[in-house]
């Protein structure tokens, strides 16, 4: 009951920004959202990050807004955690996977705010932002987006209930408001499947893939020989995604320590996982990047600690590259003509 009550909300008040556009605030430069339906473990942050390196290759500069959800130190205005590559912000500013995001895109600028269009205008007039991206943007309806990228994870609409009984935030059906959906599927007949389904023209794909593991101290990367005895630490919305994705490439996982999405680790908790590593006498802690930047707070540790990055490319890649390419021509183009007309 609960459940339908939210959905048929959500769909209440996306209704009433699409039938006034003229509340919606706007940036000048373009905007590309990338969101999902689900709460947590669809794949958007590493889609985002994605995204903001095909922006980079085709000669734009982007800014990425993000609300930095759970950061500690949740301060008004703009955070700045990154002006292209330099990092001025930290964990508690800038939350997790903004400092996370800002630490890998290089020619990317990063900021934090609640308001993102504050935050779109400072990239604009301080840091010559060029292009926008949303990192979860798909229902922050008070601001334009020009390109609306709709994630569909593994398993995301296997349960077509909202919350609170389920892990959507939107009904399936809002779907077919995205441009374009991408699907994390091997095959890309089988995320067309999924776009026909839900209405959506335009369909990518992605897998999602491991990097080599790498040290938690030095940040190198570290040869692992199959079999080798890990304990997992993983506090992400999909933990058990993860432990399979580890044993598929030939880690003997031994156990799982899992803690809720975001979690701020204590020197408790660490001490906690030194305890547990000792005893199942592992070789190594292994725990995912986003993890890594709340735990490296506590280093050094008492255990040998690796983590292994997430890596995923849209694909078909050259035809991703040149639907966004057209796609900000249009809206540059549609900007144009309006500022003439005003004129």
């Amino acid at each position: 009951m609960l459940s339908r009550v939210y959905g048929a909300l959500a769909i209440r008040r996306r209704r009433w920004y699409e039938t006034r556009p003229e509340v919606r605030r706007r940036l000048r430069q373009p905007v590309v959202s990338v969101g999902s339906l689900t709460v947590g473990g669809s794949g958007k942050t590493p889609v985002a990050a994605d995204v903001a390196r095909v922006l980079v290759s085709i000669g734009e500069r982007p800014a990425l807004l993000s609300r930095g959800y759970r950061r500690a130190d949740p301060i008004d205005g703009v955070v700045v955690v990154s002006e292209r590559g330099v990092v001025k912000a930290d964990l508690q500013q800038a939350g997790d996977e903004p400092l996370m995001l800002a630490a890998h895109l290089s020619e990317v600028s990063v900021l934090v705010a609640e308001n993102r269009h504050l935050a779109g205008r400072l990239a604009e007039e301080r840091l010559g932002a060029s292009v926008h991206l949303l990192d979860d943007g798909f229902q922050h309806l008070s601001l334009h987006r020009d390109v609306d990228l709709l994630v569909v994870g593994d398993g995301d609409l296997a349960d077509p209930r909202t919350l609170p009984g389920g892990r959507l935030r939107e009904p399936p059906e809002t779907s077919s408001r995205a441009d374009a959906l991408v699907v994390q599927a091997a095959e890309r007949e089988h995320a067309r499947a999924i776009a026909e389904r839900l209405g959506v023209g335009e369909v990518f794909h992605f897998v999602k893939t491991l990097g080599f593991p790498r040290d938690a101290t030095d940040l190198q990367e570290k040869e692992v020989v199959d079999g080798t005895r890990v304990l997992v630490v993983a506090g992400i919305a999909k933990p058990h995604s993860f432990v399979d994705d580890l044993r598929a490439s030939g880690y003997h996982v031994v156990d799982l320590i899992q803690v809720r999405d975001h979690h701020p680790y204590s020197r408790k908790d660490v001490s906690g996982i030194a305890d547990r590593a000792e005893s199942l006498k592992v070789d190594f802690v292994i725990t995912t990047e986003k993890d890594l930047v709340r735990l490296r707070l506590h280093a050094p540790f008492a255990f040998p600690l690796l983590w292994v990055p997430l890596r995923v490319m849209v694909q078909p890649a050259d035809h991703f590259r040149s639907w966004l390419t057209e796609r900000l021509a249009t809206a540059r183009g549609a900007t144009f003509k309006t500022s003439l007309l005003e004129s």
